[in-house]
This record gives C-alpha cells, sequence and structure tokens, in this order.
C-alpha cells in the first residue's frame, strides 16, 4: 500500500512510519494539516493516517474538505482525543475508523488492511490478473501459471502498479511515483534496473512476455496478442 501519514509529532510519526515501511508500504508523511490535504488530494493513496491536532489546518477539517471531492480513500484518525463523542465527531467528518493514542502498531497495521479490503470491494480487486500472471494485493503474493513468483518489496509496488494499469503506458515519473516516497532522490536508472528484475522474475521461463518496453515512453503490463516470435 502506499500511505499518507498526516502528523506533527515527530518522534511519533517517525516510529509509526518505520514501522509501516518494514511492513512492506510506502509511506509520505505530512508535518500539518494544509500539506497533507494537499498531497491527499493526488488521489494517489491506498489509505491516509491523520492526527487530529494538526498545526495550520487540523485534522478533522482537512477531513472534511477531501471529503469534498474523494468520497473512497480510507482515513484511519489516530488521536490523543478518544472519548466516544470525539470518535462519532470523527466518524461524522468522514473518517473510517479511529483509534485513540496511545496504540499498537499491529492494531494499526490491522486497522488500515481492514479498510483497504472494504474500499477494495466498492473501488477495486483486491485479486488482480493479466493472462495467467495473479497479483493478490492484499496478501502481496504474485504467481503465473500457478508458479509462485518471489518478490522484493520495491518490485511487487510496481508490479502492483503495472497490473493495475494493464493495457496502459506507464512512464518511468509514475513508477517513480507509485514506488518511492517524494523526498527520495532518484540515481541513475533504477527504474529500468528493477524492472529488469521484475521482468526476469515474471516473464522468463514462460511462454509469453506480459512485460514491454515502450521506446521513449516507457512500460506496459499487457496480455500477449500472439505468440512469442522469440527474444
Amino acid at each position: 500500500m502506499r500511505l499518507l501519514l498526516v502528523e506533527d509529532d515527530d518522534r511519533a510519526g517517525s516510529y509509526l512510519a518505520r514501522g509501516l515501511t518494514e511492513s512492506g508500504h510506502v509511506v509520505d508523511r505530512a508535518a500539518d494539516g494544509e500539506l497533507g490535504l494537499a498531497l491527499a488530494s493526488e488521489g494517489i493513496y491506498d489509505a491516509l493516517i491523520v492526527d487530529r491536532r494538526l498545526p495550520v489546518l487540523d485534522g478533522l477539517t482537512l477531513i472534511r474538505r477531501l471529503r469534498q471531492h474523494d468520497t473512497l480513500t480510507p482515513i484511519l484518525v489516530l488521536s490523543a482525543i478518544g472519548a466516544t463523542a470525539d470518535r462519532i465527531e470523527g466518524m461524522q467528518a468522514g473518517c473510517d475508523d479511529y483509534l485513540a493514542k496511545p496504540y499498537a502498531f499491529a492494531e494499526v497495521l490491522a486497522r488500515l488492511e481492514a479498510m483497504v479490503r472494504r474500499t477494495d470491494r466498492v473501488r477495486r480487486s483486491s485479486v488482480l490478473q493479466v493472462g495467467d500472471l495473479t497479483v493478490d494485493t492484499m496478501a502481496r503474493r504474485a504467481s503465473r501459471a500457478g508458479k509462485d513468483i518471489r518478490l522484493q518489496q520495491r518490485e511487487f509496488v510496481l508490479l502492483d502498479y503495472l497490473v493495475r494499469h494493464a493495457g496502459q503506458v506507464v512512464t518511468r515519473s509514475m513508477l517513480l511515483e507509485a514506488a518511492w516516497t517524494y523526498d527520495f532522490e532518484p540515481r541513475g536508472n533504477i527504474i529500468d534496473m528493477h524492472i529488469h528484475r521484475l521482468r526476469q522474475k515474471i516473464d522468463e521461463g514462460f511462454g509469453s512476455r506480459l512485460l514491454l518496453t515502450i521506446p521513449g515512453a516507457g512500460y506496459m503490463i499487457r496480455e500477449p496478442a500472439e505468440p512469442p516470435r522469440g527474444p
């Protein structure tokens, strides 16, 4: 998942972002509500984690404004304000779940995954398929022709993005945005290197190629239109 964490407390934010990253997710962080709203409005996140007490723009105002044009992206509120009336206020503002601080990291992760599963039923399936390639986005598993494919974290994120856009040209910039945080500074041909390794895993040894290079444009995953003609 690509997640946006809106948290102004540096210690709490760093702890949570590190745990989510180690769990295999891509995490961007905003330290105030205004920046959080701007990033969330880009529509690139699978879920948001929002604190209530934020500088510039408080968490509930952020959520209300986002819900004016985005009714699907799951939002989890994490807050030290945790009375029943406060949780009700958060739900009425538009969040999908509300967890009071202090919290257990395992519960945060479980709630995020549950929210995304519920959203998937409305917006997209968690099991994606192109030809004989199957990608289970929630279980983080991929297989082709029934054979499991072992992928590193970044490879899986890239494959997930490509399969969600099957049949479409995906540029290097789009892949960089999908799999790396905003403060990452790419060096050399890092996208090409990852795509090369990904192609070795999902195409080599199978009867047809699914991952194509589109010269001058980027990459595409699509079902083979005709039998392969060799390398």
